[in-house]
């Protein structure tokens, strides 16, 4: 079994909640086990036109190989309707391998640890969340990085209200509570 790092990303169509399934369709795939998801993330594009993103990361536990777990992503990625127009182009669903283990690969289709995770906030934020003491392989520790990124615009997307009082009758010390 292998520690891997996901960074899910969106921007076309509703992104948001594409970001919510892609994480139920990844913990429904048999071989994975989804350890930790962090919070969703705002944020403006890099090397691109186009909406904001939406960005999470995801820890996973798989038996899978590294090569297994990437044609994985790239179904789930093709179910979503992901299209790679040109590079850069906006997506309906972005999975990438920022970490599996400490293995370092480098080949021209994937290379792992995520050769820009390190300069970009979308990925950094999301990762140290879900584990502060991460560590990248031959860089050292994923926060360390984080004071490089402090000028990209990044949001914590705040989950929706769930009130108390959904329904009180007016008056109710209940009504409009939120927690």
């Amino acid at each position: 079994m292998t520690v891997a790092y996901l960074g899910l990303g969106a921007n076309l169509g509703d992104a948001r909640q594409t970001l919510k399934d892609a994480v139920v369709c990844l913990a429904q795939q048999h071989p994975l086990t989804v350890l930790a998801k962090s919070s969703l993330y705002r944020t403006a594009p890099i090397d691109a036109g186009g909406d904001d993103y939406y960005n999470c990361a995801v820890k996973l536990d798989t038996p899978l190989s590294v090569r297994q777990l990437l044609a994985l992503c790239q179904r789930i990625e093709h179910h979503f309707g992901r299209e790679r127009p040109f590079r850069n182009a906006p997506r309906t669903l972005d999975i990438d391998i920022l970490l599996f283990g400490d293995h370092e690969i480098d080949e021209p289709d994937l290379v792992v640890p995520h050769p820009r995770m390190t300069g970009r906030a979308f990925a950094l934020v999301p990762l140290v969340e879900i584990d502060a003491e991460l560590v990248i392989p031959r860089l050292g520790p994923a926060s360390a990085f984080l004071p490089a990124v402090a000028g990209q615009r990044i949001e914590k997307v705040k989950p929706p209200c769930q009130c108390l009082g959904a329904g009180a009758p007016p008056g109710d010390p209940t009504a409009g509570e939120c927690r």
